[in-house]
């Protein structure tokens, strides 16, 4: 009878961790961590399947909203789109369905990438990778949600300036439009985590960062202008202020994270490239002679060519 206490072999994260691992057994993990992965989202996909009628309402409410205060609806169930082919609106079903699919089995299949990727880190990487990874998640439904309310904003204002004015849309455009906008903003949300990684990583300091704040709040109020719908100065500003916003706060942590670790208190840090370090107090160790060298042996006369042989021959 095995002694249930007894210790048993070690876990596959321990031995992908040491290297024991051969190059199938990966390859049959990562099938595996596939297979899982796919499973969650197949099963998300039903799931998503039941709301996507609920996600589609959100989604159109500001195409509703609009019409609805122009007048050109009287009520919520009035507002309609353009099909321009038969399957459109199964197609888009399908479409919406999949976005929830992602999202609902998220914690699954971004365990399964985890666990395939935590094993070649170090420890101190796995701790600060939780963190990462849980800052990221509030910061792209930050920026979805301003996406949300800029691209509401912005739709009026590219309606009301064209030749035909508000009028009703082709719904796969339209619904495009809106998730490509909330997508966008919810990456670009993302790239102070970026700076915050290269931060701790060693690659950036946070007096460099402090440097380019001039550099960074340019390049954002560009990329606002850009991508907003609404030339207005108040969906720019706004999401521009806050990805600003977001860089000082990322300085900042890197400012801390620098002093913590006492970076910019190294003894040559005042120097350039091209000046030579002192020597003060350094005392060089006495060398003691090694014992003689043996006499060397003659070196054998080489053997003719014919009866040279190797393995293969």
């Amino acid at each position: 009878m095995k002694n249930p206490l007894a210790r048993r072999g070690p876990t596959q994260f321990e031995r992908a961790a040491d290297g024991s691992m051969t190059l199938m057994e990966h390859i049959r993990e990562l099938r595996n961590r596939l297979f899982k992965a796919s499973l969650g989202i197949a099963v998300g996909f039903v799931v998503g399947y039941y709301l996507s009628d609920y996600a589609f309402n959100l989604l159109q409410k500001p195409y509703c909203d609009l019409l609805l205060k122009a007048g050109e609806i009287q009520k919520y169930g009035d507002c309609d789109f353009i099909l321009l082919g038969p399957a459109d609106g199964f197609i888009l079903k399908l479409k919406i369905t999949l976005y929830l699919a992602l999202i609902i089995a998220a914690p699954v299949w971004l365990y399964q990438l985890w666990a395939f990727i935590a094993p070649g880190l170090h420890r101190h990487e796995r701790k600060w990778a939780y963190w990462f990874v849980a800052l990221a998640t509030p910061l792209f439904v930050g920026g979805a949600v301003m996406a949300y309310f800029v691209a509401g904003k912005g739709l009026g204002f590219l309606m009301d300036t064209g030749f035909t004015g508000i009028t009703e849309l082709e719904i796969t455009k339209y619904i495009s439009f809106m998730t490509g906008m909330i997508l966008l903003f919810g990456v670009s949300f993302e790239f102070p985590l970026v700076l915050l990684m290269l931060n701790f990583a060693g690659v950036l300091t946070g007096r460099r960062m402090l440097r380019w704040w001039r550099i960074a709040i340019f390049i954002s109020f560009a990329f606002a202008a850009i991508t907003t719908p609404d030339p207005g100065p108040f969906g720019m500003t706004l999401f521009a202020g806050v990805l600003s916003l977001l860089y000082f706060v990322t300085v900042g942590i890197s400012l801390l994270n620098d002093k913590r670790r006492g970076r910019g208190k190294e003894i040559y840090e005042g120097l350039s490239d091209d000046e030579t370090s002192t020597l003060e107090g350094y005392e060089p160790e006495p060398v003691e002679a090694g014992p003689p060298v043996e006499s060397y042996s003659p070196v054998e006369e080489a053997k003719p060519l014919e009866r040279r042989y190797d393995d293969m021959t």
